[in-house]
């Protein structure tokens, strides 16, 4: 593992995702040029993607591979290889050469100032897989388990329990024969109860069928301290800034009571400065108007100049509030102008920013740490001038303490400042296209940043040319230029930034203010693009000199609610966004990448439907951007909770696929990915841009590792309509799974004089007595002798257990059964132990919690995973075991609430009416 002075800077969090040629269907023909008469390869840009070398490092630089699991493919025998800039998975067999062997796709050219031998695409296999399986159902949501049938006749039940009679009962306990062995790792799950759907598609039906998944590889960043990489996060419960009540009530009772706020949540304390160490001298915290006599929210107006950095190393939100600046309506949804220092001044201020698809409202008092009399941290070139100092104070109370703000990315912080996504780019590896993708950038009002490798020596080193390493430049116009010279004619891609120190630290290379090129530019277009020679910080480059100057840009793309009504409406392009929550629970629905065959699929699941093609698109792809970002994890470091290493993968889907909700563990055998994230990587947030034919996509997010629990939230950007939603079964009633059938006896003849049906009665008697109902303690007395098979190391099942199951069938709440409603507990009982032997085949007592799904399915319920997650984390063990009456309980929560919801849903419309006292009197007794 390398130490954080020597990782790899390009870690590839976002930028150019990576596109699987063969699963959507180009041949080794037509991607290597081919032979005469086969179809033309794709154009440049079709399919920007990352290099991806057979060597161990790019550049000389390389990256590291966390995890070695090798991709499990069926009946695919060939090499396990590292996937996107990886190395080899170490262990697996010598890599073949990917081919084509002579020039690699996208091909010489495509990615300028490269080798094109650093240049491909994933490579082809040698040798397909071997064909879908004859008679293999497809696709289905589990592989058939071996387990034998039972054959032998029904046991008496019970046995030989103490004062009760000897009687055969509704249910007989499961075969006790041998289980099925299975390998190391996760044990294979039964079919879901649902009849499959026929054959699997051929490979000319769906080109991704039958070609070789690679393995995904993992890249671990070590924290560094530096303007790539964003610092701890302190532990807080702070994070409801809203401190017991909303800026405006807050006020009016301060103004009222003429007291000075004072913010309970984040005080003026060395706490809300730093949490890892006690300061080195003394902060007096004092209110702007005990530093200067005259304080303004604005001192005419607002502008970069508004924005020095003080003692703390967050230039990173340096540069992004100097962006902010740039936009008066993003300006002022962050920072509020319904606040100063003059009318109803209270020493109360509210700013807003981005927090995990929602905006919150940070509530704040203005006490600021100082020292010696002056602000220690953030401030504005004009001494009494507050509203940077506050946004940052604000912005420490969103994460923690002042010190969570030490050492970040532009990203993050442009991000929480307007709700975009942001893409950033190695520019040594830019997409053939790159320019066009800022120019659309700038086209829909997206942020625009960028920046140089610093010097590992020199802070803040200039070189030859007048630019700063280590250092944030913002990008404030992409344009094509008339140029007019005595040669030729014709139009330049030029690039305007700001160093936002704005001073005479500018580009001094071609194109810098007083440079002789501007001759051959009209005098028309200078006018146009406001062209001026002050000594502001702010200069014009070619785009060729931008990609041989600077290592990196930003693109923070800004989502259709970051616009104003006149925006939507006008002619400036936007984004198409849709965005849904999520939750990785670990043993349900946390089932890692690709690598973990077993339990991938019960990832979540989403569908996107690009229906059609980009504008000036001349080969009818469609642009989509996928953003997957973990929450809530950097505010829990110091407790031991890092970032997870997470990243997702898409693959297509036939109209016959988009039938199965969702789609299981045979789909993901037998086809491989058309796209993925560049790695898997412990950031915050991983994006990638692709572009992907029309049609309907299925992207699964997912951490690395299975059981690694966390929520997200996943946001697609399109350029057209991307019509995104969750690929979940629906919630109800189903069929009950045949293969428990013979497992159970049919049912208890009604008539009064069958043997079967007296001897039940004579049991029943003898327990519930004179009264002739059984309560729970004499239901939990049968239950425990007759199951103890199932529940195994356990006293028997809990009081909560039991009880639930009497409250499930007792219609007047009395808390007893009748004999009608025992002899239906008994077969329901019986019904789910058959089940519950089904999925346990080593006969342990307990079920793997992946197999929840799949044992309600059989059980006739289906949840979707919401429902799943709240019943492992109420039911589940800490190994993500469910032991047999808990498992119970789940079936009977889920029949008693589908029930009670459906007597009340009487015309079928999913919605159901309950008064307060109705619905607290049903949840509570069940």
């Amino acid at each position: 593992m390398y130490g954080i002075d020597n990782y790899p800077k390009n870690y590839h969090a976002s930028g150019i995702g990576l596109v699987n040629l063969a699963a959507l269907g180009y041949s080794k023909n037509e991607v290597s040029g081919g032979n005469e008469g086969a179809a033309p390869k794709p154009t440049a840009g079709l399919y920007p993607s990352l290099p991806y070398p057979s060597s161990e490092s790019v550049g000389g630089m390389p990256y590291v591979v966390k995890q070695t699991t090798h991709a499990q493919n069926a009946s695919y025998a060939g090499p396990a290889m590292g996937m996107g800039m990886g190395m080899p998975v170490p262990g697996a067999p010598s890599a073949p050469a990917p081919y084509p062997s002579a020039t690699p796709y996208p091909g010489a050219g495509l990615y300028p100032s490269l080798p094109s031998a650093n240049v491909s695409s994933l490579p082809y296999p040698n040798a397909p897989m071997a064909p879908y399986p004859t008679g293999m159902p497809y696709p289905t949501g589990m592989p058939q388990p071996n387990l034998p049938y039972p054959a032998a006749p029904l046991a008496p039940y019970p046995s030989a329990m103490p004062g009760l009679p000897s009687m055969p009962m509704p249910y007989a306990p499961m075969p006790t024969s041998p289980a099925p062995q299975h390998s190391a790792g996760f044990p294979a799950l039964p079919y879901p109860s649902a009849p499959p759907p026929a054959s699997a598609p051929t490979q000319e039906e769906e080109p991704s069928v039958g070609v070789a998944e690679l393995s995904f590889t993992s890249v671990k960043v070590p924290e560094n301290q530096n303007m790539f990489w964003m610092g701890r996060k302190a532990t807080s419960t702070r994070q409801n800034s809203q401190s017991k009540g909303d800026f405006q009530s807050l006020r009016a009772d301060c103004v009222a009571n003429g007291t000075m706020f004072e913010d309970p949540d984040f005080p003026a304390t060395n706490a809300s400065l730093m949490y890892s160490r006690r300061p080195d001298r003394y902060y007096e915290w004092l209110r702007p108007g005990d530093i200067v006599d005259d304080p303004q929210f604005f001192v005419e107006g607002y502008s970069r100049f508004d924005v020095q950095q003080g003692e703390l190393g967050d230039c990173w939100l340096l540069a992004a509030a100097a962006n902010l600046t740039q936009d008066s309506t993003l300006f002022f949804r962050v920072i509020p102008p319904d606040q100063d220092f003059q009318e109803n001044y209270a020493g109360i201020f509210h700013f807003k920013f981005w927090q995990y698809g929602k905006w919150v409202e940070v509530v704040i008092d203005d006490r600021l740490p100082t020292y010696n009399g002056e602000l220690i941290y953030m401030h504005s070139t004009e001494k009494n001038e507050f509203w940077s100092a506050l946004l940052e104070k604000a912005y420490a109370k969103l994460h923690g303490s002042y010190e969570a703000l030490k050492g970040g990315t532009t990203c993050e912080a442009m991000e929480d400042f307007t709700g975009g996504v942001t893409e950033w780019y190695d520019i040594k590896e830019a997409p053939p296209n790159l320019f066009s993708i800022m120019m659309k950038a700038a086209e829909r009002g997206s942020m625009m940043g960028c920046s140089l490798e610093p010097d590992p020596h020199v802070l803040e080193a200039e070189t030859p040319q007048g630019l700063i390493r280590g250092h944030a430049y913002s990008i404030t116009k992409v344009c094509l230029m008339d140029i007019s010279t005595p040669n030729r004619q014709g139009k330049l891609p030029m690039i305007r930034m700001r160093n936002p120190w704005g001073n005479d630290a500018e580009w001094s290379g071609p194109w810098s203010d007083s440079s002789p090129e501007w001759r051959f530019i009209p005098e028309h277009t200078k006018e146009e693009i406001g062209l001026n020679f002050d000594r502001d910080g702010e200069f014009w480059m070619s785009f060729q000199d931008f990609l041989n100057h600077f290592d990196r840009v930003e693109i923070c793309n800004l989502s259709p609610d970051s616009l104003t009504e006149d925006q939507q409406h006008s002619s400036r392009r936007k984004w198409e966004m849709s965005m849904f929550e999520g939750e990785w629970t670990s043993g349900v629905t946390a089932g890692g990448c690709r690598n973990f065959l077993e339990t991938f699929w019960h990832n979540p699941q989403y569908i996107i439907s690009l229906e059609d093609p980009d504008d000036e698109d001349d080969d009818g792809k469609c642009t989509a951007i996928v953003a997957l970002m973990q929450k809530n994890r950097r505010s829990k470091r110091n407790v031991g909770i890092d970032c997870l290493t997470i990243g997702f993968a898409i693959y297509h889907l036939t109209d016959r696929d988009m039938q199965v909700k969702p789609q299981g563990l045979n789909f993901f055998k037998y086809r491989a990915s058309v796209a993925r994230s560049p790695h898997f990587i412990n950031t915050r947030e991983v994006c990638a841009r692709f572009k992907l034919p029309p049609g309907h996509y299925l992207i699964v997010p997912s951490t690395f590792d299975p059981n690694e629990e966390g929520e997200f939230i996943i946001r697609v950007f399109s350029e057209s309509r991307n019509n995104m939603e969750e690929n979940d079964d629906e919630v109800g009633f189903g069929e009950t799974d045949d293969r428990i059938a013979p497992s159970l006896p049919p049912p208890t003849p009604k008539e009064e004089d069958d043997p079967q049906r007296i001897a039940l009665r004579r049991l029943f008697d003898s327990v519930a007595g004179s009264d002739e109902e059984v309560d729970w303690q004499e239901l939990k007395r049968i239950l425990d002798h007759s199951m103890r098979d199932v529940m195994v190391g356990t006293d028997g099942f809990s009081k909560d257990a039991v009880r639930s199951m009497v409250a499930m069938l007792d219609k007047d709440r009395s808390g007893r059964l009748g004999f009608e409603e025992f002899e239906a507990l008994l077969t329901d009982i019986a019904k789910w132990r058959a089940v519950f032997r089904l999925y346990d085949p080593r006969r342990t007592g307990s079920i793997d919690g992946f197999h929840l799904r799949g044992a309600l399915n059989s059980a006739g319920y289906h949840l979707n995973n919401r429902l799943l997650n709240a019943l492992a984390h109420r039911y589940g063990s800490r190994e993500g075991q469910i032991p047999f009456d808990d498992f119970l309980m789940c079936a009977i929560k889920v029949r008693t609430f589908i029930e009670m919801f459906r007597e009340r849903d009487t015309d079928n419309s999913d919605t159901a009416f309950f008064n307060l006292d109705d619905w607290l009197e049903r949840t509570i007794y069940s």
